[in-house]
């Protein structure tokens, strides 16, 4: 739950498929936060931006009215609101884990679905 009645202006800057990303989006989804998402694998543009803004290449990075988290985890970016009265802390599990990469097996999974079939036209 949100502290105040506006909520925060926030822009994630993360990878399509990423445990870190993912817990930071786990975060959002916990307390119900608006947020604009810029994926840096989809968008390279995305990723250029999130270095000059971050002053460094590792993801995710996070901007909260203006002012950056970067290479930063879900519950690193909970803690940080929390204690910036952006957030109440609540007790509620997120959906995802948010402090940690991706598993073998979910990269596995990942790469799977990532691959397609080739045809050859002629």
């Amino acid at each position: 739950m949100s502290t105040s009645t506006e909520s925060p202006q926030i822009t994630a800057y993360v990878k399509t498929f990423c445990g870190w990303s993912e817990g930071v989006r786990a975060i959002f989804r916990k307390y119900n936060l608006p947020y604009e998402e810029k994926d840096i694998i989809k968008n390279p543009a995305f990723r250029w931006e999130m270095e000059q803004k971050s002053g460094q290449p590792l993801s995710p990075c996070v901007e909260i009215n203006g002012h950056m988290l970067a290479d930063i985890s879900g519950e690193e970016v909970e803690a940080w609101m929390t204690a910036n009265n952006l957030l109440q802390k609540s007790d509620a599990a997120p959906d995802a884990p948010i402090d940690r990469a991706c598993s073998d097996e979910q990269h596995a999974a990942m790469a799977a679905a990532q691959v397609g079939t080739i045809r050859i036209l002629s």
